[in-house]
């Protein structure tokens, strides 16, 4: 069967961030970052969403980030495969401290400027797009003990002059940006997205929306930063994406949806349209909230807004204006939703849903008017290797295929699509639980949730099929 086929110069790549796969956590320089206090199991939850006792690794946990996938010493065997497959772009994230350990070194770190340099060379050796991400979870420790992490306006100092190195750095070797991943995991996982920590008696919303308000203002900063020193360079924001349907058509059930959507909605509205919207300013209002800015941010956020909208996405979500429905909330992929009665759902009970991408996709465009790039998709699932010494992950290329035909369809509704990396390539460690049996690559790796393995590669029977798809441009997917 045929399908709709791809427009010339799309990015067909995969997805991948330095805190999941690269390891090394202390080698070439690098210091601590918040990822490397996060261990799997029981505890992980708590210091995720801003729970954190301790500044350092505790003897006897284990810390899935320490080693990963140990990209920092395979990338050159990574991405020959992942050249195998034909990736036109991989999307892939700077550790901020492996470039400045501390984040408020004087001067930035020489040895891991060049590791990125080396992979940069790497990956332009096989004609890949490095598509960088210059924060994805990943604060460095030290700037989380010593000023609160982005609730200090000093982070803001921090990140610009972090960004401009990069970018005076990189100009010749990346021309497609990211400014903070998934923003909006800031309300969710503060530790994660923003490397929040709360104590007692704290008001968290508070903490929450002005730490929002210093990463807007540094991603403007960066953008500015960026159309100066790389002028033919593109530089996005990043949206944990995926609409939300009510749950019926009564009116509360449908405005409900509306704010949640919102909720999300509102980093973007900032970054893209350059202001606060005004269902913000009541939210902040009827909260007691109170925003601090200096003079001149208004200005900077209306002057330096972003050239695309990068999204992930992974399912839709559900939710319902009475309060009895939402008593039946089920947390899929961090955001915590109504059961959706026409939906499958992941091992991990994630709503599987490819028409909400289609749908996703349409919204933002219709929001927003620029263009979009799907830089997070794709299936995570327990895989087994057969006897035969292979990876049968015929549920993974379903997944994919559907999502795929979904996103032709949205280009053919009009939204513009620059391309799409799915989520995870190569197997890596969960953001969410730090597990490696939740796996979502075409490339199998041999590494337990208790850190056990070879890390000896393997290609699944998904790494066939899409090498297909990007051959033919999205033409072939059976």
């Amino acid at each position: 069967m045929t399908y709709f086929t791809f427009p010339e110069g799309f990015l067909w790549g995969g997805a991948i961030a330095a805190n999941q796969t690269e390891g090394a956590y202390l080698e070439g320089g690098k210091g601590l970052t918040t990822v490397d206090i996060m261990p799997t199991g029981k505890n992980r939850w708590a210091i995720a969403t801003g729970h954190v006792d301790s500044f350092k690794p505790i003897e006897g946990e284990y810390y899935p980030s320490h080693e990963a996938i140990d990209f920092y010493h395979r990338y050159k065997e990574d991405i020959a495969l992942f050249a195998e497959m034909g990736f036109k772009a991989l999307r892939i994230s700077i550790s901020w401290a492996r470039i400045f350990p501390n984040g408020d070194d004087e001067t930035p770190n020489e040895a891991g400027l060049q590791f990125y340099d080396d992979l940069f060379d790497e990956l332009l050796k096989f004609g890949i797009q490095p598509v960088v991400t210059i924060a994805h979870f990943d604060v460095p420790l030290h700037l989380v003990e010593a000023y609160g992490s982005w609730k200090n306006r000093k982070l803001v100092e921090f990140f610009e002059k972090y960004a401009t190195t990069i970018f005076k750095r990189y100009k010749d070797k990346v021309k497609y940006w990211m400014t903070f991943n998934e923003i909006n995991m800031l309300l969710h996982l503060p530790f994660v997205g923003a490397g929040l920590v709360f104590k007692e008696g704290d008001d968290k919303l508070q903490i929450q929306y002005q730490a929002a308000h210093h990463q807007l203002v540094a991603s403007s900063l960066a953008v500015k930063a960026c159309h100066e020193i790389i002028p033919d360079a593109k530089i996005g924001c990043m949206l944990a994406g995926g609409a939300t349907y009510p749950y019926t058509c009564h009116p509360d059930d449908v405005f409900r949806a509306m704010e949640k959507d919102r909720e999300s909605y509102f980093f973007i509205d900032v970054q893209s349209r350059g202001e606060y919207p005004g269902y913000a300013k009541r939210f902040f209002k009827e909260n007691n909230l109170t925003i601090k800015m200096e003079a001149g941010d208004e200005e900077l956020l209306k002057k330096y807004t972003v050239d695309y909208i990068g999204f992930s996405y992974y399912g839709s979500r559900a939710t319902s204006g009475d309060p009895e429905i939402l008593k039946q909330i089920t947390s899929g992929n961090v955001f915590a939703s109504v059961e959706n009665p026409y939906l499958e759902k992941s091992e991990w009970g994630w709503p599987i849903d490819a028409k909400g991408l289609r749908i996703t996709a349409n919204q933002l465009y219709d929001r927003y008017q620029k263009p979009l790039f799907i830089v997070e998709n794709g299936l995570g699932a327990v895989d087994t290797v057969s006897p035969d010494g292979e990876v049968h992950d015929d549920y993974r290329i379903e997944y994919l295929r559907k999502h795929i035909i979904q996103m032709g369809e949205a280009i053919q509704d009009g939204v513009e699509l620059i391309g799409y990396t799915s989520w995870g390539p190569i197997d890596l460690v969960s953001a969410s639980t730090g597990e490696m049996k939740k796996r979502y690559g075409y490339i199998y790796v041999d590494k337990d949730n208790e850190g056990n393995g070879s890390l000896q590669r393997l290609k699944k029977r998904s790494f066939y099929w899409y090498k297909q798809v990007i051959e033919s441009n999205g033409a072939n997917l059976d």
